[in-house]
């Protein structure tokens, strides 16, 4: 007769740490397989190889009246911050925003040319965002939304499908736009649905407008005090810039020179003497108006 490999009497003591070291390898394993930065590493190479085709010679331009219309329609500004009416979406707009989906997933992005690539993403994005949100609302934070056990917020789900490439949020921002383009203002443009993120602007990102929205996009925010205060002489800046810190530079007096390009005059005047960023601030609110 085999002996059973533990003893046949355990305490409570051992059971709970047999248990927890089980779950532990099996959460050990999990991880490896599923998260481990070498597989992520490898997989978002070849997402940002992919992406990096584009044709020159191509003169086709994409169609954006339908989300230009919708933003037009729900976008507001309150003290400088722009909203956006999520409680007001009609059904019909909700089918239009689909249909500007589906359009935009039918786009053979591959063979438009740069130009046109770099507003094409950050329209999927934000318009992506707001269906996001329309599909769970009503919501306190996008942070509230999850596809997947042990995540918050939408970002790492495959949502559209590109040329057949499945695509989240996250590919689109990190593996596409900010290593492709290479230009720190995406994360003025790409919105997040929350009340400290850069505006949503009220009009489409094109080809032709692209780099007086980026430019906007950087002064709106950075001029308000939800991206930069000083407060008793001390800088407070919105997280951005710590989790994006590589972007603007490789330290905080190179963040703060990226903030003094687009400050107001008396932001500039309060930024003369400061060489260190003393805190950081997010509000992970949603980004809608105030009910009545």
């Amino acid at each position: 007769m085999l002996k059973p490999i533990f003893p046949m009497r355990l305490n409570s003591r051992c059971v709970l740490s047999n248990i927890i070291f089980c779950a532990s390898l099996m959460m050990i394993g999990l991880w490896s397989l599923l998260v481990h930065p070498a597989f992520a590493f490898f997989e978002k190479k070849e997402i940002t190889a992919y992406w990096q085709t584009h044709s020159e010679d191509s003169s086709v331009e994409i169609d954006h009246t339908t989300w230009g219309e919708l933003l037009v329609t729900y976008v507001m500004q309150e003290d400088g911050v722009n909203l956006f009416d999520y409680g007001a979406v009609t059904k019909r707009d909700r089918h239009r925003l689909q249909q500007y989906l589906d359009l935009m997933q039918a786009v053979k992005v591959t063979e438009l040319n740069s130009a046109e690539q770099q507003p094409y993403w950050i329209n999927l994005y934000n318009a992506l965002t707001v269906w996001v949100i329309l599909e769970h609302y009503p919501v306190d934070s996008i942070l509230d939304i999850s596809y997947q056990l042990l995540t918050r917020g939408p970002w790492s789900e495959a949502l559209v499908e590109v040329e057949q490439q499945k695509l989240s949020l996250d590919n689109i921002e990190h593996d596409i736009l900010r290593p492709i383009f290479k230009d720190n203002r995406i994360h003025y443009a790409v919105n997040c649905a929350s009340y400290s993120c850069p505006n949503l602007q009220s009009e489409p990102f094109t080809r032709n407008n692209l780099e007086r929205l980026l430019e906007r996009s950087a002064s709106d925010y950075i001029r308000h005090k939800r991206a930069v205060h000083v407060q008793g002489g001390k800088l407070v800046v919105s997280r951005i810039y710590d989790w994006y810190r590589d972007d603007f530079g490789v330290n905080d007096e190179d963040i703060i020179v990226h903030l003094r390009k687009y400050a107001h005059n008396d932001l500039v005047i309060q930024l003369k003497d400061i060489v260190i960023i003393s805190g950081y601030e997010y509000d992970w609110s949603l980004n809608e108006p105030m009910s009545d």
